[in-house]
């Protein structure tokens, strides 16, 4: 079973935490995070993006010239996507760029996930992050302490003073155990996770 520190408030490692090997050992299985990954990034698109085609740009009723005769290329509308002002070939419109993934290979996805942070030696967990009110240069100090500048924190429930503490310190995300996922534990170099967040992950993904 693998093995993580443990760390208090102040910084320094109280002892060790034995995770569930089923969770936090699994065979990490690199393109099944990237497919959800790429969902999670196409899921936060709006897709509001729109352009005019040659239909809906106004004007463009008459004919700019005749024909024959010129010397020009033949026009039959200043609104061709050739023209200055003219309409988009295939514009874009809005649609959604929603994407589902399997329940198992999102299952497989954060396992593989969690186990890359402890092969890599970036996860480590807290005994407990208890804050009476929120302050930032408590969290900065402890991040300081343990020599972090891009973390994500996961707490086992809603933290609002440790998430108050964290919110203006670049680099820092901190959510709860139910909002976390694959993107966000790999686009951070560190993961820590509060010994009740691990409890519920290891419950949820054993």
């Amino acid at each position: 079973m693998p093995k993580v520190g443990v760390y208090n408030m102040e910084g320094s490692q109280i002892g060790d935490l034995e995770l569930n090997a089923s969770v936090f050992e699994y065979p990490v299985n690199e393109a099944a995070m990237h497919q959800v990954i790429l969902a999670i990034q196409a899921n936060k698109r709006q897709g509001t993006q729109s352009a005019k085609t040659r239909a809906e740009v106004s004007g463009g009723g008459k004919k700019p010239y005749k024909q024959k005769g010129t010397g020009r290329a033949r026009q039959g509308s200043t609104r061709s996507p050739q023209w200055v002002h003219g309409g988009i070939v295939f514009a874009p419109k809005p649609r959604s760029y929603r994407t589902s993934i399997p329940k198992t290979m999102k299952r497989v996805a954060m396992k593989s996930a969690l186990s890359s942070k402890v092969v890599d030696s970036h996860l480590l967990v807290m005994d407990q992050l208890t804050m009476e009110a929120p302050k930032t240069k408590v969290m900065a100090d402890l991040l300081k302490k343990l020599s972090l500048k891009k973390a994500l924190i996961v707490t086992g429930e809603v933290n609002e003073n440790a998430w108050k503490s964290a919110r203006n310190i670049e680099g820092i995300t901190i959510m709860p155990c139910n909002n976390i996922n694959v993107y966000d534990i790999v686009r951070h170099d560190t993961l820590i996770l509060t010994k009740d967040a691990v409890a519920k992950l290891e419950e949820v993904y054993a």
